[in-house]
């Protein structure tokens, strides 16, 4: 049996990456940037994917004109997002670096943080870091968009497990919520033919009153929350809790 680590491990990354990275949510990405409102951004953009991961957005972001650079700490995802855009035959700046301290003042005019990548740090002090980091790399008039699994959509999913089965491996994920639902805790167990491999991952999670409060904190104005790429309210019907909001000029 095998034990790894949280999200700051390389080696969680590396064995649960065909589970959490398919083909299939590089199709979406893809597919979400040629349809979402929130997406669209000018020609020729200037756009940091912060927690890039192996470039499920920078590949399509630079195919479709923008310039376009990744950061994450995770050197096994770099390798693979870099794989991804040579095969690509696009050209994409990753840089390895820690969500929290790393600087390129006012140098984007879009900053992404996709696919419930935010909340992750054990210290409240540090998401609200990256959400600094995330202010000071935009431009003034720069735009962030942030994608997470909100809190009241959580509160319908956490039981019971979740199994997903590719191919003959198996792996279930198991959620329990943790401190009056600030944050929840997720258990997972990768079958691989004899080989076991679990992991745990603990991570604060925020409604959309809780989030905007956090961005507008960092400095961020004109809030928008959304229920999804599409634009829908964040209501009964939300599938994302999806945040756009603007760097003042």
């Amino acid at each position: 049996m095998t034990r790894t680590g949280g999200f700051q491990d390389d080696d969680f990354w590396t064995e649960f990456h065909d589970f959490l990275f398919s083909e299939q949510r590089h199709t979406q990405a893809a597919e979400l940037l040629d349809s979402s409102p929130l997406l669209s951004f000018p020609a020729a953009s200037r756009v940091l994917d912060l927690c890039c991961g192996p470039g499920v957005f920078t590949v399509p972001l630079a195919l479709r004109g923008h310039t376009v650079t990744g950061v994450d700490r995770s050197l096994p995802m770099l390798e693979r997002a870099r794989e991804r855009a040579a095969g690509a035959g696009v050209e994409v700046t990753h840089v390895r670096a820690d969500a929290r301290t790393y600087r390129a003042p006012g140098a984007f005019d879009v900053v992404l943080n996709m696919f419930t990548s935010f909340g992750y740090f054990e210290d409240p002090a540090d998401n609200a870091r990256m959400l600094r980091t995330m202010y000071d790399c935009l431009a003034p008039g720069g735009t962030l968009v942030l994608d997470l699994a909100g809190k009241e959509l959580l509160a319908g999913r956490v039981s019971p497990p979740k199994v997903v089965r590719r191919g003959e491996d198996l792996m279930v994920q198991t959620d329990t919520v943790l401190d009056d639902w600030a944050r929840l805790r997720s258990d997972w167990v990768l079958v691989r033919g004899e080989r076991v491999t679990r992991a745990r991952l603990v991570w604060f999670v925020y409604s959309a009153v809780e989030l905007r409060r956090l961005v507008e904190e960092a400095g961020f104005g004109r809030v928008e929350v959304f229920g999804g790429f599409d634009g829908r309210p964040y209501d009964e019907t939300a599938e994302r809790l999806v945040l756009r909001a603007v760097r003042a000029v």
